[in-house]
């Protein structure tokens, strides 16, 4: 038993190493416009959009999308929480901060990706990616007050940077009573810390930028 412990830790550090460097991969893969690349960190059989499946179909939209919108691009990766489902699934929340050169403009943004995670054949895969975005604005134009997204040549409008958790939302509608202690809830069990900040919150439905 101790054995067959000390293997499952083992296996778990190193899937959470190989997740890491899964999501480092999409960064600069996309930034170099490597699509060969980037679209084999997927699982063979990724969905794009509602109909399609497979990585022909993905490097397809991610071409087309990088050519009508983007000069350049760069990816910088903040804070990465991963958490297993199982042995072969997890989820992760991963913190970016990207830039953009857009025509004329320079476009700066702060997001955050929901990711699922499948181990297939010994290697780990995205198997979705929900982008969530806070902000995206000119370098020079801060993104202060409502309908933080805006890129150039569109109409502002709001992020789901914040619509998986939903004491966002809670945090802002309710004023604690300064007189009394409040009360705190009970820790999140081990790998659920993410699920129990979602508190089964569905799936914001994410505009194409």
């Amino acid at each position: 038993m101790q054995t067959a412990s000390l293997e499952q830790r083992l296996d778990r550090l190193e899937s959470i190493e190989e997740i890491r460097q899964l999501v480092a991969k999409y960064a600069i893969s996309l930034d170099m416009r490597d699509l060969d690349a980037h679209v084999n960190l997927f699982a063979p059989d990724i969905r794009v959009g509602r109909e399609r499946r497979g990585r022909e179909h993905l490097k397809a939209w991610v071409d087309t999308t990088l050519r009508d919108q983007f000069t350049g691009t760069s990816h910088h990766l903040g804070q990465h929480l991963i958490e297993f489902t199982d042995p072969d699934h997890a989820v992760g929340v991963v913190y970016s901060k990207n830039e953009h050169e857009t025509g004329p403009e320079w476009v700066i943004m702060q997001m955050l990706y929901w990711d699922d995670y499948e181990r297939i054949d010994g290697r780990w895969y995205f198997r979705r990616r929900l982008p969530c975005y806070w902000y995206a604005s000119d370098l020079n134009r801060p993104p202060i007050g409502d309908l933080k997204m805006r890129w150039p040549g569109r109409e502002p409008y709001e992020g789901t940077f914040h619509d998986l958790f939903p004491s966002w939302q809670a945090f802002w509608g309710q004023r604690p009573d300064k007189e009394a202690l409040p009360e705190v809830a009970a820790p999140a069990p081990l790998e659920r810390f993410l699920v129990t900040l979602r508190r089964d919150t569905p799936a914001p439905r994410i505009r194409v930028r």
